[in-house]
């Protein structure tokens, strides 16, 4: 009926459904970096079909289930994705709160290493065992606590307004926080993992605009602490071998210097298009040792070639672009010294990675960022990427 009479028109309007609020342009998922995502998950699903063709004959370390390896890795791959939700639902200035905790908890199990619970695995006692075949390496976590540590102090005064640039003080501080957990995992020794620290500490105090000394002085001592390292003693016999090996490659081709050498047979077996998936010769031989952790790129160079591990290369690529747009687009120095650190951990590690499978890196033992297997590297990795998009989620929504 007409208002004319006396009747009111009621007009429908439906209540802003969970759809409806998950989409609108101030949602998280609007504004969460889709593009990282898909390139990291991309990686990940690529890394699980790598890590299948170097285990399935492999009956000594699969226990006779060739999809082993395949399930263990998918379930990996979904308990950091898990770890990445938690961090974007948390946000990174809620966490930024609890970092004197975290980095607590990581010092202590990077300390529980060195004790009669930590485990020594290919040379290295940096695993913690947890029975049922699992086992965690609290380094790989440190990647994250030092980060987030540093950032929390250079960042501290600076986001308060109180400066434009972290202080000398400050700038200690951080680096003797940054420097406990690299003395803890020096004396495992786990280099690889030290090397990988050393440079995120160069990349947070770069973002954080403290002065060029510091910078220099690091460097200087650095340069130093390698010196002495070497001459001290401190590597095992086997990390200097695999030095030895870099500078010499044809240094005792059956022993020290068999992993590298089998590792570039396989890649440049594989040529441009490869052997196809699951029919490489040198993966389904197993001359490749470590092939779905340290050396999971040469099973990419040989069953899907150039094109394919291209194709990894640059999807490595796509995270630490649109990382660096987090960097730059943050609108807090801590969002920003955060996102440096992370892109300076992943930039290092994969190409310390591809580049010992290809003979111009030494041999460290550090995995490749979401591709190798390893359930305590793919936490650590995804959880940096939902710290990255926690940092992107909280910007402010433009008009």
């Amino acid at each position: 009926m007409s208002t004319a009479q006396g009747y009111r028109v009621r007009r429908f309007t439906p209540e802003r459904g969970a759809w409806s609020r998950l989409t609108a342009r101030d949602s998280v998922l609007r504004r969460l970096d889709w593009v990282m995502l898909l390139a990291a998950l991309a990686l990940s699903a690529i890394g699980t079909l790598l890590v299948y063709s170097a285990t399935r004959n492999r009956t000594e370390l699969n226990q006779g289930d060739p999809y082993y390896f395949l399930l263990r890795n998918l379930l990996n791959t979904g308990i950091g994705l898990a770890f990445a939700i938690g961090a974007v639902w948390v946000g990174s200035r809620a966490l930024r709160g609890a970092v004197p905790i975290l980095y607590g908890i990581s010092c202590l199990f990077t300390l529980a290493v060195l004790t009669p619970l930590g485990a020594t695995i290919n040379g290295a006692r940096s695993w913690i065992q947890l029975g049922g075949g699992f086992s965690i390496q609290p380094s790989e976590f440190t990647k994250i606590t030092i980060t987030l540590g540093m950032a929390m102090l250079l960042a501290g005064k600076v986001d308060a307004g109180d400066r434009r640039h972290p202080d000398h003080r400050t700038v200690m501080q951080a680096l003797g926080l940054a420097g406990l957990p690299i003395a803890i995992i020096l004396l495992m020794p786990d280099l690889g993992s030290v090397m990988v620290l050393v440079v995120i500490v160069l990349a947070v105090l770069l973002s954080s605009g403290a002065s060029n000394r510091w910078i220099a002085g690091l460097l200087g001592a650095g340069i130093l602490g390698c010196v002495l390292i070497w001459q001290l003693g401190v590597l095992d016999e086997y990390q200097i071998n695999r030095f030895a090996a870099f500078a010499n490659p044809a240094l005792d081709p059956s022993g020290v210097g068999y992993n590298t050498n089998q590792a570039r047979i396989a890649i440049g077996s594989g040529g441009l298009s490869g052997s196809g998936l699951f029919h490489g010769s040198q993966t389904t031989g197993q001359f490749v040792p470590e092939q779905q952790t340290d050396f999971i790129f040469t099973v990419a160079g040989e069953e899907l070639g150039f094109m394919g591990a291209g194709t990894i290369i640059f999807l490595l690529g796509v995270v630490l672009w649109r990382a660096c747009r987090i960097a730059r687009e943050s609108t807090e120095l801590y969002g920003t010294i955060v996102a440096a650190g992370i892109i300076a951990w992943f930039a290092f590690q994969s190409f310390e990675n591809i580049g010992m499978t290809l003979g111009i890196m030494p041999v460290t033992g550090l995995p490749l960022p979401f591709v190798s297997y390893g359930g305590s590297s793919m936490f650590a990795a995804w959880i940096a990427v939902g710290l990255l998009q926690s940092i992107r989620a909280q910007r402010p929504v433009s008009a």
